[in-house]
This record gives structure tokens, sequence and C-alpha cells, in this order.
């Protein structure tokens, strides 16, 4: 039996700058290396333990650093205001996942438990654009700031698009559990009405799919749910029934249908965010959006954003074909 392990990281934020870019080789042992070891002892501590489906919790994945971008790059003058940003070998263009971390949208959890996800997306010819934004327990977190964060943050990509070799005609938005919830939302935002404060002025970055991981994008049941210490409230300042509004224009499961092809992948053993994301993939199939949802077998939450356990070749290959839209 093989175990799997994924943790958030809760690592010290750096300072925003625009970092150079390490030695290809050097970057690409770095990384991995950490992920070689950890696979390596999971396996073998796996055959004596008990016959029943071991999946990853939050904690385990703090035994792994996070591997280092090529370049971290503002995209707005507040310190959480960035992303980091990795190039594939060679000269490009490159297609793009725009990646969103998840964490129940809590401050406690930054962009670095997502950077393994991100560097396995890279090493597989995609570049990526790793989004930091305001959460819930930051300043100015939460509505609107942290969905104005997410659509600030996904449209810079044409400004980077001037010095990098990332190709906007084939980009893709990748999120986990509440980073799936925002990268729907991406996709859905050209409905908002112009009054509203998510609408942004200017021409949002065309996508042409979402990869959704372990989805929370059905905000009202989250809610209703009282999840992650009820935080749906504090993220959107009250319940449904108080702002109605607000939901209607944040929820991917109020915004259907999309429009854009969507691949949905769930743990089997996720009995916290599987539901939310099935009931997602129901509301999206009966609104008629191109939606398609993979059950892995041997994941929870977690291991759907970790490189080494057996659900990762499934990530990878529903990134891929979103991009070559098979």
């Amino acid at each position: 039996m093989r175990w799997h392990a994924a943790v958030f990281h809760e690592d010290i934020m750096l300072p925003v700058h625009t970092a150079s870019r390490p030695a290809a080789a050097n970057t690409a042992q770095s990384s991995l290396l950490p992920w070689i070891v950890l696979a390596a002892v999971l396996v073998l501590s796996a055959a004596p333990m008990r016959a029943q489906t071991e999946v990853a919790t939050a904690a385990d994945i703090l035994a792994v650093p996070p591997p280092p971008a090529d370049f971290r790059i503002a995209y707005g003058d507040d310190p959480l205001q960035f992303g980091d940003l990795r190039l594939p070998a060679g000269p490009g263009p490159h297609p793009v996942a725009i990646v969103i971390h998840g964490g129940c949208w809590l401050s406690r959890y930054d962009i670095g438990h997502i950077g393994p996800l991100a560097a396995a997306l890279t090493r597989d010819g995609i570049a990526t654009w790793s989004l930091e934004y305001r959460r819930v327990g930051d300043p100015g977190g939460g509505w609107p700031a942290t969905f104005q964060d997410a659509a600030r943050g996904a449209d810079y990509l044409s400004v980077l698009a001037r010095q990098y070799p990332v190709d906007l005609d084939r980009v893709i938005a990748v999120g986990h559990s509440a980073g799936g919830q925002l990268a729907l939302w991406l996709a859905g935002r050209s409905k908002l009405p112009q009054n509203s404060p998510l609408h942004t002025s200017g021409e949002p970055i065309r996508l042409r799919g979402i990869l959704g991981l372990a989805v929370a994008a059905d905000l009202g049941m989250v809610e209703r749910s009282g999840a992650c210490d009820r935080v749906i409230d504090k993220l959107m300042g009250g319940s449904p029934s108080e702002f109605p509004e607000r939901y209607r224009q944040s929820s991917p499961s109020e915004m259907v249908p999309l429009g854009i092809r969507q691949i949905l992948i769930n743990g089997a053993h996720d009995s916290n965010w599987g539901p939310v994301g099935l009931a997602y993939f129901e509301e999206a199939r009966r609104a008629g959006d191109p939606v398609e949802l993979i059950v892995a077998p041997e994941s929870g939450h977690f291991e759907l954003i970790m490189p080494p356990s057996s659900t990762w070749p499934l990530v990878s290959r529903a990134a891929r074909r979103l991009l070559s839209e098979e």
C-alpha cells in the first residue's frame, strides 16, 4: 500500500521584488531532492502499515520546503500582491497555468505550499504564474479584496508577456480548494455588473480552461457547513441571507454556466471537500457547461497538489489536455 503525504507550509513572507533566475539545473535538483527523499521514505514505510487507505494531512508537507521560483514579481502595491513565475527550459513561447493556492482563504496558509505543484507543471513544459493574494486575517483581506487580487494578479500576465516568453493564447487557471473557487470565479467574472466592486476595467485575461482540484466552489454550501471556523462568514462579511448579491457575484455555483471547459479532480477519500466539488459539478453540468469530473482513487484532499503522489499523473495530464484541447 502506498501512503501519500502533503501539508500546508506556513513560511515567512518575503519582501516583494523581482528576483533573478537561478540556474535551471541547480533549481531542478534542489526542488526535486526533498520530494524524492520523502517519496522513498513513504513507500518504504508503507508496507507494515494497516491495510486501510492512508491519506495526507495538512501537517505532512511541513517536511518539504517550498521550491524557489524563477522570479517573484509584484502585480500591485500591497506586500501580498505578488506572484511567482516559473519558466520551462527553451525559448518559448510557453503555455501558461495561472496557479491559485488554497488554505480556507486564511492568511496562515500562503503561497509556499503550492510551490511543488507549480514547479512540477513547469518541468512538464508549462510556465506557471502562481498568485499570492490577501486573505482572511490579512489587512484588507476578504470580500472584495481577495477577489480583486485574484483578478488583478491573473490579468497581470498580459504585462509579463511583454518581457517573458509566455503564450497568451494558451492560458489555463489551476486552483486547489479555496484556490479552485477563485480559479473558477476568474472564468465567470465577465458576468459581473459594471457597478460591482469586483468588476475590473480592461480586458480580462483569456482562459482556455480551468483545472479545479477539490474545488470549494459553492460558497453557500461551505458557509452552511461552518467549515474552517466559519471562514465564509469572515470572507464574505456575513451569510448568504445577509449579502445575497455578494454570493451571486462570488460563488461559481451561482455563476454557471461559465462557458469554458473545466476539468475537476476530487480525491475519493476527501470526505470534507469532495462533496462540495461534486455539488458544483452537478450545477455546472445542469447549466450546460463543458465540465468533466475525475475521481482520484488513491487521493484525499492534499495528494492532488503533491507531485510524488500516485494522483499527480492525473493532474498533469488534465492540465496538458486543457492546453492542447484534447
